[in-house]
Protein backbone atom coordinates (compact mmCIF):
# COMPACT_ATOMS: atom_id res chain seq x y z
CA UNK A 1 0.00 0.00 0.00
CA UNK A 2 1.01 3.43 -1.38
CA UNK A 3 1.09 6.20 1.53
CA UNK A 4 0.46 9.87 1.02
CA UNK A 5 -0.77 12.73 2.88
CA UNK A 6 -2.71 15.66 2.66
CA UNK A 7 -2.21 18.66 3.97
CA UNK A 8 -3.98 20.75 5.80
CA UNK A 9 -4.00 24.73 5.39
CA UNK A 10 -5.47 27.37 7.31
CA UNK A 11 -6.33 30.16 6.78
CA UNK A 12 -8.16 33.14 9.78
CA UNK A 13 -11.11 32.02 9.35
CA UNK A 14 -11.32 28.71 7.20
CA UNK A 15 -9.30 24.60 7.32
CA UNK A 16 -9.00 23.24 4.46
CA UNK A 17 -8.55 19.65 4.75
CA UNK A 18 -8.98 16.22 3.27
CA UNK A 19 -12.15 15.03 2.57
CA UNK A 20 -13.37 12.31 5.02
CA UNK A 21 -16.70 10.37 4.56
CA UNK A 22 -18.53 12.07 7.29
CA UNK A 23 -18.08 14.51 4.75
CA UNK A 24 -20.57 13.06 2.00
CA UNK A 25 -24.16 14.00 3.66
CA UNK A 26 -23.51 18.10 3.64
CA UNK A 27 -21.33 17.82 0.27
CA UNK A 28 -24.41 16.11 -1.26
CA UNK A 29 -26.94 18.76 -0.01
CA UNK A 30 -24.44 20.79 -1.22
CA UNK A 31 -24.18 19.47 -4.68
CA UNK A 32 -27.85 18.49 -5.12
CA UNK A 33 -28.73 22.40 -5.00
CA UNK A 34 -29.57 23.53 -8.25
CA UNK A 35 -28.41 26.84 -6.89
CA UNK A 36 -25.43 25.78 -5.98
CA UNK A 37 -24.58 23.61 -9.18
CA UNK A 38 -25.65 26.16 -11.90
CA UNK A 39 -22.45 26.99 -13.28
CA UNK A 40 -20.27 24.03 -11.88
CA UNK A 41 -19.94 20.87 -14.34
CA UNK A 42 -22.80 20.09 -16.22
CA UNK A 43 -24.89 22.30 -14.22
CA UNK A 44 -27.50 19.93 -12.76
CA UNK A 45 -27.88 18.70 -9.37
CA UNK A 46 -25.56 15.60 -8.33
CA UNK A 47 -26.91 12.54 -6.70
CA UNK A 48 -25.14 11.52 -2.95
CA UNK A 49 -23.68 8.55 -5.37
CA UNK A 50 -22.34 10.87 -7.49
CA UNK A 51 -20.80 12.81 -5.01
CA UNK A 52 -19.17 9.57 -3.26
CA UNK A 53 -17.44 9.12 -6.37
CA UNK A 54 -16.21 13.06 -6.71
CA UNK A 55 -14.62 12.64 -3.45
CA UNK A 56 -13.25 9.65 -4.28
CA UNK A 57 -11.82 11.01 -7.18
CA UNK A 58 -10.76 14.04 -4.83
CA UNK A 59 -8.43 11.75 -2.63
CA UNK A 60 -7.25 9.59 -5.74
CA UNK A 61 -6.13 12.69 -7.32
CA UNK A 62 -4.13 13.50 -4.02
CA UNK A 63 -2.33 9.76 -3.97
CA UNK A 64 -1.18 10.44 -8.08
CA UNK A 65 -0.18 13.77 -8.91
CA UNK A 66 0.51 15.21 -5.14
CA UNK A 67 -2.30 18.29 -5.05
CA UNK A 68 -5.62 18.05 -5.37
CA UNK A 69 -9.19 19.52 -3.61
CA UNK A 70 -9.51 20.09 -0.13
CA UNK A 71 -12.63 20.16 2.08
CA UNK A 72 -13.59 23.27 3.39
CA UNK A 73 -14.82 23.98 6.85
CA UNK A 74 -14.90 27.61 9.16
CA UNK A 75 -12.64 27.08 12.07
CA UNK A 76 -15.13 28.71 14.32
CA UNK A 77 -17.39 25.58 14.84
CA UNK A 78 -16.39 23.45 11.84
CA UNK A 79 -19.26 24.16 9.54
CA UNK A 80 -18.74 22.35 5.98
CA UNK A 81 -18.31 25.58 3.65
CA UNK A 82 -17.63 23.40 0.82
CA UNK A 83 -14.44 22.63 -1.88
CA UNK A 84 -11.89 24.35 -2.87
CA UNK A 85 -8.72 23.23 -4.75
CA UNK A 86 -6.66 22.09 -8.00
CA UNK A 87 -8.20 19.70 -10.12
CA UNK A 88 -6.57 18.49 -12.84
CA UNK A 89 -7.77 15.47 -14.98
CA UNK A 90 -5.61 13.63 -16.70
CA UNK A 91 -6.11 14.71 -20.62
CA UNK A 92 -6.67 18.15 -19.32
CA UNK A 93 -2.99 20.22 -20.13
CA UNK A 94 -2.69 22.10 -17.20
CA UNK A 95 -4.09 22.23 -13.51
CA UNK A 96 -7.75 24.35 -12.67
CA UNK A 97 -7.97 25.96 -9.13
CA UNK A 98 -11.71 25.69 -8.39
CA UNK A 99 -14.10 26.83 -5.39
CA UNK A 100 -17.36 26.14 -5.10
CA UNK A 101 -19.15 26.52 -1.70
CA UNK A 102 -22.79 26.56 -0.10
CA UNK A 103 -25.21 28.92 -0.16
CA UNK A 104 -25.02 30.06 3.69
CA UNK A 105 -21.29 30.73 2.90
CA UNK A 106 -21.94 33.17 -0.46
CA UNK A 107 -20.93 36.83 0.03
CA UNK A 108 -18.56 36.34 2.97
CA UNK A 109 -15.41 36.58 1.11
CA UNK A 110 -14.31 32.69 1.88
CA UNK A 111 -13.80 31.46 -1.79
CA UNK A 112 -10.90 34.05 -2.25
CA UNK A 113 -9.11 34.02 0.79
CA UNK A 114 -9.65 29.64 0.65
CA UNK A 115 -8.74 29.43 -3.51
CA UNK A 116 -6.33 32.25 -2.46
CA UNK A 117 -4.59 30.00 0.09
CA UNK A 118 -5.03 26.47 -2.42
CA UNK A 119 -3.43 28.97 -5.65
CA UNK A 120 -0.41 30.05 -3.34
CA UNK A 121 0.13 26.57 -1.70
CA UNK A 122 0.03 24.97 -5.56
CA UNK A 123 2.35 27.47 -6.85
CA UNK A 124 5.23 27.34 -3.69
CA UNK A 125 5.04 23.23 -4.00
CA UNK A 126 5.04 22.54 -7.27
CA UNK A 127 6.79 24.65 -10.30
CA UNK A 128 3.80 25.41 -12.32
CA UNK A 129 4.27 28.44 -14.91
CA UNK A 130 0.40 29.22 -14.34
CA UNK A 131 -3.09 27.35 -13.77
CA UNK A 132 -6.23 28.20 -14.98
CA UNK A 133 -10.13 28.66 -13.45
CA UNK A 134 -12.79 27.72 -16.18
CA UNK A 135 -15.47 29.65 -16.08
CA UNK A 136 -19.27 29.89 -17.66
CA UNK A 137 -19.16 33.61 -18.85
CA UNK A 138 -22.47 34.38 -16.89
CA UNK A 139 -21.16 33.35 -13.68
CA UNK A 140 -20.10 37.07 -12.64
CA UNK A 141 -19.49 35.95 -8.65
CA UNK A 142 -16.50 33.43 -9.77
CA UNK A 143 -14.95 35.81 -12.36
CA UNK A 144 -15.06 38.66 -9.37
CA UNK A 145 -13.53 35.94 -7.10
CA UNK A 146 -10.50 34.90 -9.76
CA UNK A 147 -9.90 38.50 -10.26
CA UNK A 148 -9.07 39.16 -6.70
CA UNK A 149 -6.83 36.55 -6.74
CA UNK A 150 -5.01 38.57 -9.53
CA UNK A 151 -6.36 35.72 -12.45
CA UNK A 152 -6.48 37.30 -15.86
CA UNK A 153 -8.81 36.44 -18.52
CA UNK A 154 -7.08 34.65 -21.89
CA UNK A 155 -10.05 33.73 -24.07
CA UNK A 156 -13.30 31.73 -24.21
CA UNK A 157 -13.80 28.28 -25.84
CA UNK A 158 -16.53 25.89 -25.95
CA UNK A 159 -20.17 26.93 -26.88
CA UNK A 160 -23.64 27.10 -25.48
CA UNK A 161 -24.16 25.59 -22.25
CA UNK A 162 -20.22 24.19 -22.60
CA UNK A 163 -18.85 27.63 -23.16
CA UNK A 164 -16.16 28.69 -20.31
CA UNK A 165 -13.70 31.41 -20.29
CA UNK A 166 -10.23 30.30 -19.16
CA UNK A 167 -8.98 32.85 -16.24
CA UNK A 168 -5.32 32.12 -15.94
CA UNK A 169 -3.42 32.53 -12.71
CA UNK A 170 0.47 33.19 -12.46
Amino acid sequence: MTAFEIPTLTTDRLRLRAFCAGDLDAYAAMRANPEVVRYLGTGRPSTPVEVWRMLAGFLGQWALRGYGVWACEKIDGGAFVGSVGTYHPLDWPEPEIIYSLDRPFWCQGFATEAAGAARNWLFEQFSFARAASFIRPDNFASKRVAGRLGAVYECTSGSGDSEFECWVHY
